[in-house]
């Protein structure tokens, strides 16, 4: 699989890593949107939130109970935003779930 989030797992692509566990890695963006931007990951490859099932939703669940922990880990004190894009009109670059810690900041409305 050519997945660069897949390789970024696996150890063949540094991050700047700021949680894993044995379901998710979380990771600082290399284009930040925000002072910070940190990426949340599974670590099953699953392609977009269309692909969540009954089978994979407990990583999803995962991701969101870890997110508060990983937000105040990365440095965010005064709230943030959680954000996924999904498919090519949303302008899901990475086809590999991921959602997006932005804060650090005041974040403009039209980050959205």
């Amino acid at each position: 699989m050519d997945c660069i989030f897949c390789k970024i797992i696996a150890g063949e692509i540094p991050s700047s890593k700021v949680y894993e566990d044995d379901k998710i890695l979380a990771f600082r963006d290399i284009n930040p949107e925000a002072k910070v931007h940190v990426l949340v990951i599974p670590k099953t490859h699953i392609p977009s939130m269309d692909a969540v099932t009954e089978e994979n939703s407990a990583v999803v669940a995962h991701i969101f109970t870890k997110i508060p922990a990983i937000a105040k880990e990365a440095g965010i004190t005064n709230g943030y935003r959680v954000l996924s894009n999904c498919g090519p009109d949303a302008a899901q670059s990475v086809p590999h779930l991921h959602f997006h810690i932005l804060g650090g900041e005041q974040l403009p409305a039209h980050l959205v």
